[in-house]
Order: C-alpha cells, then structure tokens, then sequence
C-alpha cells in the first residue's frame, strides 16, 4: 500500500527591512502586513527587521537613538539632506560605505531569508541588494516620503519601486530607475485610517467631544514636536468659537503644562494615544507638522491640513504637495494658522472644496494594493 504523504506546504515567508528613524518607516511596514494578513489571511507569515539597531555596526546601531536629536538641527539636517541626494553622491555613499557595512548586511540576510522581502528606508537597499547577490528573492522597495525623495531609495536592481506620488515617479526616472519597475500606488497607512467615514457627531459623542462647535486638531507627531504649544495658545486666544484637541505624543513636559492652563475654549488635551483615527474622522480641521504619514491619513479622512512645521529636505515637498492639491495649506506662524482657520470657518463653501480636493488626493486603498502586488509576486 502505497504511503500517504501528509507534509503541509511551507508558506512563503516576506521580511520587512525598516528602521525607527521617525515613526513612519515603521508605521508603513505594519500596515502593509496588516493588508497582507487581511487579504491572505494565513497564507503567508511575516516578520519585521531594524536593520539599523539589530545588524548595523557600531556606531550606526544608535540612529533610532540619535534621530530625534538629529532632526532638532533643520538647517544642518536640510544641508546634509541636499549634500548626498543624487545618483553619484548616493553611488558614493553606499561604496565608500560597504567595507564597514558588509558583514553586517550579510548576516542581516543570512539570519533572515525571505521568499520575498520588502524595505520601507532608504538605507537598507543598496546594502542588502549588494548582500543579497543575484540568487535572490523578489525584492520590493516601497518609498515613504513623499515627495521629496531621497537618491538613496532608488536602486535599479529591485524588482519593483513602489512610490507615494506622480512626483515621486518622476523623481525615480530622473534618478535612471527603469519606468517599468516604478508604480505610484500612494502611502501606506493602518487599516483604520481607511475605513468610510461616517457621521462626524456620532464620533464626537463616543469621543465626549463637543457636538455644536468647530473641532481643531493640533498634532507634533509621535514626539509631539513643533510648536505645539504656542499654535494651541494662539489660537484659544483669537476669538474663535471652536474646540481644541491637542496630541501632544510622548511629550509628557508640554502635556503636564498644557493642562495647567486656563483655556478660553473647550479644550482637551491627550498624550500618545492609538485613537488617533477616531480624532481625525471627528475632528474639522488638522493642524500638523508636513509628516507624509499624517498629511496621507488626513487626506483619507477628508480633513482639511494646516501645516504649521516641516523637517526640511525630505518634508519640503510634502508641504508643495498639500498645496498644489489644495488639500490644505502652509502657515509657519501662529498667526497664520489662526488666519487659515478664521478663512475656513467663515467660507463654508471654500471648507467644501478643500474637503473635496482632500478626497480626490487620498489614497485609502494603498497597503492593500501593495498587499495584492506582493501576493501577485508570490503567486497566491
């Protein structure tokens, strides 16, 4: 009698590249594995790596460290963003770059082999592209920035670039990347930014949020940066009938403050918080520093951006973004941001159009589309 033989298939097996320098290389990678599980289910299994903290040699392993701090520099932050942004400046890095890099990218590779992997930071291509060799898996590189994208995101030898704008595009071919690999399909963000949006009143009475009056949302991201602080002042004291609700992130010193204050308006004020996509289909209007994740999630909740501070380099065509799309606009004073809201709050049928155009630009269906290319490239 012949054996039956009763091996289950393995499942293919996709390794995200991703470092937490800012939080929105590591908010891309999850939610395209959220879209992977939703739409395969249990088909295949999935794993995130910090290729800087797990694998880069001393002293690079401390730039999720070091990054907040960084940042705190724009004017030397934008100049070495301009410095190394090019094809030979990028060729330059990653060559000069490889004999202190090599051993930690192979042994990135080689603790961790994929069917399929996917990188969501422009460090980890070139390097693990070089570790990898030609007998590798398919290798997907999705970019995160927006608009203003780094040379360093672009590498010929992936098999496909994956890119949030037209512009991105552009700039891709631009960099020599061939036409055929590069695809817009827009900027990953969780599952929960992209569901319909419902009835305004209905999340603010969940929330015990104010039903009768305009609601402000000011946001610093994740470490509540900005002027925060200042925007919310200014605006409580500019006569305005509205609602303030401040996310002040993990910046535990301004929330503590904020709270002490006496507010002439409702206000509410949160620290990190996970309702974040409860707030946005709640809320009127969004103030935020020009992160292109929030900028993506405000466009799918159809709320109007104010963009009060931008990191600059790779934030500055976030904010030319947002304008051009008349998705919002850009004020860098107080005085400014209050002057936007004072603008939509009196002009309803302007509020409308920029709701409208705020529609038109999002792209809800991102990490489910990339979802699908990679189960496309894996053959389920």
């Amino acid at each position: 009698m012949k054996k039956m033989n009763n091996t289950i298939p393995r499942k293919p097996h996709i390794v995200f590249y991703f470092s937490d320098t800012g939080g929105g290389h590591r908010s891309a990678a999850e939610a395209i594995i959220e879209a992977v599980h939703l739409v395969y289910k249990d088909r295949v299994t999935t794993e995130m790596v910090d290729f800087f903290k797990d694998y880069a040699p001393l002293p690079f392993n401390k730039m999720p460290d070091w990054y907040p701090y960084m940042v705190k520099a724009p004017r030397l932050w934008s100049a070495s963003f301009h410095a190394t942004d090019g094809r030979a400046q990028a060729r330059v890095i990653t060559t000069t770059m490889w004999p202190i890099a090599r051993q930690a990218a192979k042994a990135l590779v080689r603790s961790h082999p994929a069917d399929l992997i996917v990188t969501v930071h422009p460090f980890a291509n070139s390097f693990a592209l070089k570790a990898l060799g030609n007998h590798r898996p398919p290798f997907i590189n999705v970019v995160t920035d927006m608009v203003t994208t780094h040379a360093l995101w672009y590498d010929k030898r992936a098999d496909l670039i994956l890119v949030p704008t037209e512009t991105a595009r552009q700039r891709a071919i631009k960099y020599k990347m061939p036409e055929e690999k590069v695809r817009v399909v827009g900027l990953p963000v969780a599952d929960r930014y992209c569901k319909p949006k419902g009835r305004k009143s209905t999340q603010r009475k969940k929330l015990g949020w104010p039903v009768d009056k305009p609601i402000v949302l000011l946001v610093g991201g994740g470490e509540g940066m900005g002027p925060l602080g200042k925007t919310a002042r200014e605006i409580d004291a500019s006569g305005l009938d509205l609602c303030l609700v401040v996310v002040c992130g993990r910046n535990q010193k301004l929330k503590a403050s904020l709270e002490a204050e006496k507010w002439e308006n409702p206000t509410l004020i949160y620290g990190f918080t996970r309702d974040m996509p409860d707030f946005m289909r709640a809320a009127d209007f969004i103030v935020t520093k020009a992160g292109p994740g929030t900028i993506a999630e405000a466009l799918n909740a159809e709320l109007p951006i104010i963009l009060y501070s931008k990191l600059p380099g790779q934030e500055d065509g976030n904010v030319t973004f947002v304008q051009e799309e008349g998705a919002g606009v850009w004020a860098p004073t107080p005085q400014e941001v209050v002057r936007a809201l004072t603008r939509w709050i009196s002009r309803p049928a302007e509020r409308q159009k920029v709701i409208e155009n705020c529609r038109r630009a999002g792209r809800p269906e991102a990490a489910r589309t990339i979802a699908q290319i990679i189960g496309e490239m894996l053959g389920l």
